[in-house]
């Protein structure tokens, strides 16, 4: 990944990962994901593609500052669990997936 990123001059500004067959939200495992990288960059978000979901196909989501970071930093929970839920993040409504915009997929395996 590294390779891939430094060779292009990349920088990583988030994740994105699917929900086959759930609605369009952060489990409390994307949460703590989530605040790994918000932590090393506060402008990280998390895409959500949901293609199942008939009310939201996509939500891109970050974490409240300061209260949803400094409340996951604090949970000493592992896994699927409530005490990381949705009062913790946010949607993004100043950031959009333009659809004219080029990508690059890279299979690193």
């Amino acid at each position: 990944v590294w390779e891939a990123e430094s060779s292009r001059e990349l920088v990583p500004l988030g994740w994105i990962h699917t929900h086959p067959t759930q609605t369009c939200f952060l489990s409390s495992v994307d949460i703590h994901t989530q605040c790994g990288y918000q932590t090393m960059l506060e402008e990280s978000v998390a895409i959500v593609m949901a293609p199942t979901d008939s009310r939201k196909k996509c939500g891109i989501f970050r974490l409240t500052t300061p209260a949803g970071v400094e409340h996951v930093q604090r949970c000493t929970y592992r896994g699927f669990h409530a005490s990381c839920n949705s009062e913790t993040y946010e949607l993004c409504g100043h950031v959009y997936l333009n659809p004219n915009a080029k990508h690059e997929v890279i299979d690193l395996r």
